[in-house]
Formats: C-alpha cells, structure tokens, sequence
C-alpha cells in the first residue's frame, strides 16, 4: 500500500511555461502557483500566502497550458522533487478543477 502524499489546494496561476513535450511524446508543463488563505491555527487564525511550484503532464498539462495567468483553480497531486538530481519540491498535478469559470 502507498504512503500517503497527497495534497489538495485552490491557488490561482501566477506564472506557467510554455508547452513542452518529453522525450517519449508526452506534454508537459511548470507552473507556479499562488495560494492564498485564512488557516485556523493554536486558537487563532493565520494569513497564509506562499508560492508553490507545480508540474503537471498529459490533459492535465494541456489544460494548465490554455489557463490564463491569475486563473483560479483547485489542484491535487502529490510532493515530490521537482527534479531528480534537485531538493527543491513541486506539487506534481494529476487533478485540476476550474474555480472561476
């Protein structure tokens, strides 16, 4: 059974690349996402804001690829490397849902 590593989030688009494919044929995009929220915490609530990486591949990707900049949508996916030789993390979609329109 797999670990568990998923993560849901709404954000909106604050930057993508262009469309590429990978070498077996398969689209392929990185994108930042933007999130912004109220987060109830110690009895409190906390201002979160803070950029995510993200990548995405297949539909997912041609669909983040047509978004417009400031778009908002509600991604899932799970963490990994956002490359494999790197220790940075992105959020590599396999789930997206439109929140504006």
């Amino acid at each position: 059974m797999p670990a568990g590593n998923r993560l849901v989030i709404d954000a909106s688009v604050a930057s993508r690349e262009a469309l590429r494919y990978t070498p077996a044929g398969l689209p392929a995009i990185d994108a930042v996402l933007i999130h912004r929220s109220e987060q109830p915490e110690a009895g409190g609530m906390r201002k979160v804001e803070c950029e995510i990486a993200a990548v995405a591949f297949g539909e997912i990707a041609e669909t983040i690829a047509r978004l417009p900049e400031g778009a908002s949508i509600r991604c899932e996916g799970f963490l990994a490397r956002r490359w494999r030789t790197g220790i940075s993390l992105a959020l590599h979609v396999d789930r997206l849902e439109r929140l504006d329109g």
